[in-house]
């Protein structure tokens, strides 16, 4: 009898390429369109990111008001996530991508409505954008649980990578445009090229068949919220993977003393500003373009463990970057400072893509299907809650007066609890990809 070849059971297939795996997109061209769609409907959406920024800046002059955008939809966004996996776990997937697609794209007309009428009231600008939070939230918990029903397991970490290359685009070329198009059109032609990019977002969606959950319909309620936490419970795992990204992006993320590091340290103002926080989602999207030989890994909790290490070594570096500059207020631009602290941050970027890349994969293939909707939005409440913590973190430490400290510090901790985690919890070093067990 011969040997059974990992690509027959679903498992991973070793490629000799670093190229992207375009597998996916010839095997299923429902995926590519929804690849498609989603890629061009988040170049507008990271336009209208930035927008309502300038927007609420430009009414108020106020820092703290921009900053209550995230503030209010933090919670709605978490009710989302959690709610709105159910639904996701409950109804036919395409109804409900279809419906929470509609709702944040009548949130950007309204937007885009707001700003040509020249409304200068904020409350409407925070009910649109936090109902744009959560309508998209809830299309995210959506779309990754449609995506294992287009696609053999083992082109899973194929996709992950090309979803980096889309993630990547969209937030190098989005805020780009919009900073662009603010300066030279206005906040009201922005918004409204949004609404017609948000228009991509259903032509992937509506060719889909229905995708009903498959594995019997639980509860909708309360009882559903608590079987899906019950099984992350019992998913050890799936909870690691959360827990170890939360790490990550508690210590990691030094978003918030960028505008201080190019004012006082690095120098050039926004400028500067502008290119680090690229540099990060290029590191992304390079990651992305040369992912084709991460399809042939198999223990996927030791890849992540490996991969968050990495980038506790490159959040340490930027660290390292910031303290050997040392504070220069008002000095010319420090073009070799600048070089390093990009390269630190792309490596991190990469680094933070291989992580996710594989928990996106354990997640989606380990968990039943009819738990993926609530274990999704779950996934996406610590994508997006890790991040905030990450602002209070830095922001804390920051207040020493040390930049260099919140980076330097995190990328320790980071390392140091990897080794830990690993040690108490060995079983997700040993996660086989061959046997995936949530």
């Amino acid at each position: 009898m011969g040997r059974v070849s990992e690509s027959e059971i679903g498992g991973p297939v070793a490629r000799r390429s670093h190229w992207a795996d375009l597998s996916p997109f010839r095997e299923s061209p429902a995926f590519f369109r929804l690849w498609l769609g989603s890629t061009l409907a988040g170049v507008g959406s990271q336009m209208t990111i930035v927008a309502v920024g300038l927007h609420i800046y430009e009414l108020t002059q106020s820092t703290a008001a921009v900053a209550l955008v995230g503030v209010l939809s933090l919670v709605p966004m978490i009710i989302a996530g959690v709610y709105g996996g159910l639904l996701v776990d409950s109804f036919d997937r395409r109804t409900i991508a279809i419906l929470a697609e509609t709702v944040a794209w009548i949130s950007v007309v309204g937007l885009a409505l707001l700003a040509w009428f020249q409304v200068d009231t904020l409350w409407p600008y925070y009910v649109l954008t936090t109902l744009n939070a959560v309508a998209v939230t809830i299309v995210a918990a959506a779309r990754s649980a449609i995506v294992p029903r287009l696609l053999p397991t083992r082109l899973l970490p194929a996709a992950g990578g090309l979803n980096g290359i889309g993630f990547g685009f969209q937030v190098i070329v989005g805020p780009a445009i919009a900073g662009v198009l603010v300066a030279t059109v206005g906040v009201q032609w922005t918004y409204t090229i949004d609404a017609i990019l948000f228009v991509a977002a259903f032509t992937g969606v509506l060719t889909l068949p229905a995708i009903k959950p498959e594995g019997g319909r639980g509860s909708t309620g309360l009882a559903g919220v608590v079987d899906g936490l019950r099984f992350l419970r019992g998913a050890t795992n799936l909870r690691l993977s959360f827990l170890v990204d939360i790490v990550a992006m508690t210590f990691g993320m030094p978003r918030v003393i960028l505008p201080a590091v190019g004012a006082l340290v690095i120098g050039g103002g926004a400028v500067t500003v502008g290119i680090l926080s690229a540099a990060y989602a290029a590191g992304t999207l390079i990651l992305g373009v040369f992912s084709g030989r991460l399809g042939g890994v198999r223990h996927h909790g030791r890849a992540v463990r490996r991969a968050i290490t990495v980038f506790g070594a490159f959040t340490l570096a930027f660290g390292v970057v910031l303290l050997l500059t040392g504070s220069r207020p008002d000095a010319p631009l420090n073009l070799p400072a600048l070089v390093a602290a990009c390269v630190a941050l792309a490596g991190a970027g990469a680094s933070d893509e291989v992580s996710a890349i594989f928990r996106s994969t354990m997640l989606q293939a380990a968990a039943p299907d009819n738990m993926r909707g609530r274990v999704q939005g779950v996934f996406i409440v610590v994508v997006t809650g890790g991040p905030r913590l990450g602002d209070a973190y830095v922001g804390l430490v920051a207040a020493t007066a040390l930049l260099w400290l919140p980076s330097l510090l995190g990328g320790v901790i980071i390392m140091a609890l990897m080794v830990l985690v690993v040690r108490r919890y060995r079983g997700f070093n040993e996660y086989d990809a061959l046997h995936p067990v949530p």
